[in-house]
């Protein structure tokens, strides 16, 4: 009795293990087709890229004989002369002293906003989120007469701006852009913090924690992944922001990096191996910012993606 319930348990089991092979074997097929689109849409993504990186190492007048199909003419010329006639050293600096004070400012004034949203709960708490996130939903050209007139009237110190004012200075396009990554920010940092355990806090008070202290050593470890991946955006979109440059500054040698690749267009016709020279380098620093936090940019934007 006992071996014909054994034999009849493992003829029950029989159709269920094939049944499962069937399963994995769809979801291999499936796996390879999700693998081959999302080759083909990278490939398509990375084609322009690769093909500006391509073209900049060959010669214009190669290729103008030759053709851009054809294989040859390797010089590194363009880039020694976009960088020359582009003036890259100095726009490059001028976009380094814009970006970086901008995205630590916009972190730390987003995540104080953000610790407040997330850890306490009082009557206005969606209306300040909603304040905050005001600055996304206009388009910046709506404000672009509003806030030229509002810093044409600030002063500043003769150190801080060579005209006495807001307006063609640094200063200028910091708090700009501040104020409108300040609302993605803090929307993005209020929900990662909500999902912080609330028992630490509660832990963290009755060992005596201050507010400040909750927030300082604290949460800010916890949102570092989140952190990351936002400073990778905020770093791409501040440093490749052109608008508010163009309205905000009228010298050109303050003009940020975005402006060089003007120069490297001449008067009746333009060098298309030194404009993709000059891409190159002026997308290089985004790259290496984004390689070097790739691995916190992927764990802040899967963040909860496991949760049930």
């Amino acid at each position: 009795m006992s071996a014909t319930a054994t034999a009849s348990r493992t003829t029950a089991a029989a159709p269920k293990a094939d049944t499962g092979g069937q399963s994995g074997v769809l979801n291999r097929r499936r796996g390879r087709v999700a693998t081959t689109i999302m080759f083909v849409l990278a490939v398509i993504w990375l084609f322009p890229l690769l093909w500006a990186l391509y073209n900049s190492f060959r010669s214009y007048d190669y290729t103008q004989t030759n053709g851009y199909l054809s294989f040859g003419g390797w010089t590194l010329d363009n880039y020694k002369e976009a960088w020359a006639r582009g003036n890259f050293g100095l726009h490059l600096r001028n976009s380094l002293l814009i970006t970086v004070p901008a995205v630590a400012l916009t972190l730390f004034l987003s995540s104080l906003v953000a610790f407040v949203l997330a850890r306490f709960s009082y009557r206005f708490n969606l209306t300040l989120l909603g304040i905050f996130l005001a600055a996304n939903l206009l388009p910046p050209q709506a404000l672009l007469i509003p806030v030229f007139r509002m810093f044409k009237e600030i002063p500043l110190p003769e150190f801080m701006s060579s005209g006495g004012t807001m307006l063609n200075s640094f200063w200028a396009l910091i708090l700009v852009n501040t104020a409108f990554q300040l609302g993605f920010c803090t929307f993005v940092l209020s929900n990662y913090m909500k999902t912080l355990p609330h028992e630490i806090y509660e832990s963290a008070e009755l060992d005596g924690a201050s507010v400040w202290r909750q927030y300082w050593q604290l949460t800010m470890p916890l949102v570092r992944p989140a952190l990351a991946a936002l400073a990778t955006l905020q770093v791409t979109w501040i440093y490749n922001e052109f608008f508010w440059a163009t309205v905000l500054l009228s010298r050109g040698d303050k003009y940020p990096v975005t402006s060089a690749l003007n120069n490297l267009r001449g008067q009746f016709f333009a060098d298309t191996n030194l404009v993709a020279a000059g891409s190159i380098i002026v997308a290089l620093p985004v790259l290496i910012v984004f390689f070097v936090l790739q691995k916190q940019f992927v764990s802040g934007l899967t963040l909860g993606s496991t949760k049930g």
